[in-house]
């Protein structure tokens, strides 16, 4: 290195480490300092051409001036051209004027507003209800029928549903307060959570929450990830061994919609609950049943213990349901479900 640094003070850097052998990176890492913090780095020297700060102003006063306030640059800079003036390039004019904050984009342009993330926490029944509209085949095609179902999130409830020919915010609001005057409520006690379907985003359905005390809640366009359990109980519905391809008529479909939340509330035993019916979470009965549930399982236990590693117990439901937990409760909630690695497995 010695050697390049000698020859490096008459030929220049470049020509002394091709004539040695040597790549310059290894060069300049030489003369940096083992220890320590790097050096600065020099403050770029200004360009002889570039304008002072007086001719600065100049500039900035003519482009702020009436005349050419506005004006592009290169409209400026050809009329400053004809008139046998010249200030500055045009590309120095807009560095000026960028300089000064002044370049932005004078069209109306497109901007899509920033949704924020919901998060909505249940820890008991009729905190957090969710609604949803699905679509049921008619007896031909191009005819339609909609369903509405409104759910409560802790326990999977279904607390109010209707079927209809079609879509409609009047509709909506008719299943809404009927629903909720089945029920008692404290002002801004329940949520009422949906996606952005043009019934649910209505003028008409926010006026109704809001004189009903109800705060409403919207998922993220394009998300159906932000309404979960409606997703889920809308699946169960389309995938019951006894869904039909059709439905022969409305009443068909009213017909098999009302065998069918009898069934999930009060028959269904829900994997998320635990294997607990709806009903029994809604209603305050899951303890009573988990209680028997223990019964029979410590009975098991003890007429045939060598079937079992420890005495068996049963299932508990969730205390809390989540709509996007916080980022820490969700990355705690994987750490648990997922095995540890080989290294700290025993």
């Amino acid at each position: 290195m010695s050697r390049a640094e000698e020859l490096s003070a008459s030929v220049g850097v470049q020509a002394a480490c091709r004539a040695l052998g040597v790549a310059r990176a290894t060069l300049y890492r030489a003369r940096r300092p083992a220890t320590g913090p790097r050096p600065m780095a020099r403050p770029r020297p200004a360009p002889r051409r570039a304008l002072n700060a007086e001719q600065r102003q100049e500039v900035l006063a003519l482009l702020h001036s009436s005349r050419f306030v506005d004006a592009a640059p290169a409209e400026i800079y050809a009329t400053l051209l004809d008139e046998g003036r010249y200030l500055c390039s045009e590309r120095t004019m807009y560095r000026l004027l960028q300089q000064a904050g002044e370049v932005r984009e004078r069209r109306d342009q497109l901007r899509r507003p920033h949704y924020r993330r919901p998060e909505l926490l249940a820890t008991a029944p009729n905190q957090v209800w969710s609604w949803d509209i699905t679509k049921l085949r008619g007896p031909v095609k191009g005819t339609y029928y909609c369903l509405y179902v409104i759910l409560d999130i802790f326990s999977r409830y279904t607390v109010g549903w209707l079927i209809a020919e079609r879509e409609s915010e009047v509709l909506a609001q008719r299943l809404i307060a009927e629903t909720i005057d089945k029920y008692d409520f404290v002002r801004e006690q329940l949520t009422l959570h949906a996606d952005r379907g043009s019934a649910m985003t209505s003028k008409s359905v926010a006026q109704l929450l809001a004189d009903l005390g109800v705060i409403k809640s919207h998922s993220r366009p394009h998300t159906s990830d932000d309404n979960p359990y409606s997703e889920a109980q809308l699946k169960t519905l389309k995938y019951h061994p006894r869904f039909p391809d059709r439905f022969s008529s409305l009443a068909d479909a009213r017909s098999f919609c009302r065998s069918f939340f009898q069934w999930y509330n009060d028959e269904h035993h829900h994997s998320g609950l635990a294997l607990l019916t709806p009903a029994d979470v809604h209603s305050g009965r899951a303890g009573q049943v988990l209680q028997r549930r223990a019964q029979t399982l410590d009975a098991a236990y003890l007429n045939h213990p060598e079937r079992f590693n420890r005495p068996p117990q049963p299932k508990k439901p969730p205390e809390k349901a989540w709509i996007n937990p916080p980022q820490d409760q969700a990355a705690e909630a994987a750490s648990l479900i997922s095995p540890p690695p080989l290294s700290q497995r025993a």
